[in-house]
């Protein structure tokens, strides 16, 4: 069985919120066991918290949830490449799978409502990684 660590995104909360479900439902549709579940403040701040859970050894891999809406600037692509360097960058540092399933950058509320199911994706690959590895 496949020990995951979940960070969920409490930025668009009313979105994550489903994201979490989906990765929790695609976790017991797969057989592995979600250990443990850190909350942050946004994307950008998820990867010091995978760290943290890939630092566990019970942890076999961290998948991530979130989403990034457009605004006014080109904020949000800021946030979702700095967020996405620093998750590959735990990744490789502590050998073992950080899964980005983080919607946008680029989109509506809307859009964002539409691709809740992030959360089973980004699930579904950390489970298939670690099995792999």
């Amino acid at each position: 069985m496949v020990s995951l660590g979940l960070v969920v995104s409490r930025f668009n909360r009313e979105v994550t919120d489903q994201m979490e479900e989906h990765a929790h439902e695609a976790a017991a549709d797969r057989g592995a066991e979600v250990v443990e579940t850190l909350r942050v403040p946004g994307a950008y701040d998820a990867p010091l918290a995978a760290d943290r859970l890939a630092r566990r050894e019970e942890i076999d891999a961290v998948a991530v949830v979130g989403t990034i809406v457009t605004g006014d600037t080109d904020h949000d692509r800021v946030i979702a490449d700095a967020a996405a360097q620093g998750l590959t960058d735990v990744s490789l540092d502590r050998d073992k799978p950080v899964t980005f399933g983080v919607s946008g950058p680029g989109m509506s509320a809307a859009e964002a409502r539409e691709r809740v199911d992030k959360g089973k994706e980004a699930v579904d690959a950390a489970v298939e990684l670690a099995e792999e590895l």
